[in-house]
């Protein structure tokens, strides 16, 4: 299996775009898959649970997950979606907090677990490696901003809209009568990037439904009419991934 990734990471196009992967040169990949020791992993798997101390990185080689957190009185919220090429642990691995967030995997994943000062010191004597990590949090950054600015201008089915495109742009795939957005996710776990409780996610779905603009299936949503999302999004065109 090693030889076979390491043949597949140096594949043009083998990368998602903007992800971590996809970011370093071919050198850097290669060296990176060197570092750690590969995972295969069955669906539901906890990568990393809020709260603990570890400080190891996984590099998500073939994997989705999904990146969730809790408050105290117990209400959890869905925060992300990574997909492979991405990295997921960076932040405890490199100022050594505890996790801020719990990561799971959707599906059986391939993973590549690096130990925090081994990334450490990958990332410390390979410039060019630190500012892919850079360009990636600076990203992530830039997406939970437009979130904000998203729930506070817009209302429930635009702000939904706009998550759906997002998630188009970065996992979408073709089907007989639309566009999946790619990724299996519940409506609870909708509402919850999309900032609304479920029921509110769940009228907003209905609504798309109906005016055709959507189909909605088990864990999914099929996008039927593209444009029509796009324009009740308020986005003049299919804009650089959210996620």
């Amino acid at each position: 299996m090693r030889h076979r990734l390491l043949e597949e990471t140096l594949a043009p196009n083998r990368w998602p775009i903007g992800t971590f992967m996809h970011r370093l040169t071919d050198e850097l990949r290669s060296e990176l898959l060197g570092l750690g020791t590969l995972r295969s992993l069955p669906a539901g798997h906890v990568l990393i649970r809020q709260g603990d101390r570890g400080t190891s990185v996984w590099i998500l080689l073939d994997a989705l997950v999904k990146v969730a957190g809790g408050v105290e009185n117990g209400v959890e919220a869905t925060l992300a979606i990574r997909v492979s090429g991405d990295i997921v642990g960076d932040m405890a691995a490199m100022d050594g907090s505890p996790r801020s967030a719990t990561v799971t995997t959707c599906g059986r994943a391939v993973c590549q677990q690096v130990k925090g000062p081994v990334f450490r010191s990958f990332v410390a004597r390979r410039p060019a490696a630190a500012l892919a990590l850079t360009q990636v949090v600076a990203e992530r950054l830039r997406w939970a901003n437009q979130r904000r600015l998203d729930f506070a201008g817009y209302e429930t089915k635009v702000c939904l809209a706009r998550v759906l495109i997002g998630l188009i742009s970065r996992h979408g795939r073709t089907t007989d009568d639309g566009v999946s957005i790619g990724v299996p996710l519940t409506r609870a776990e909708l509402g919850m990037l999309v900032g609304a409780k479920e029921i509110t996610t769940q009228k907003a779905l209905r609504e798309l439904a109906a005016e055709g603009v959507i189909r909605r299936g088990h864990r999914d949503v099929v996008v039927k009419d593209l444009a029509g999302l796009t324009a009740l999004a308020d986005i003049p065109f299919l804009a650089k991934p959210y996620f």
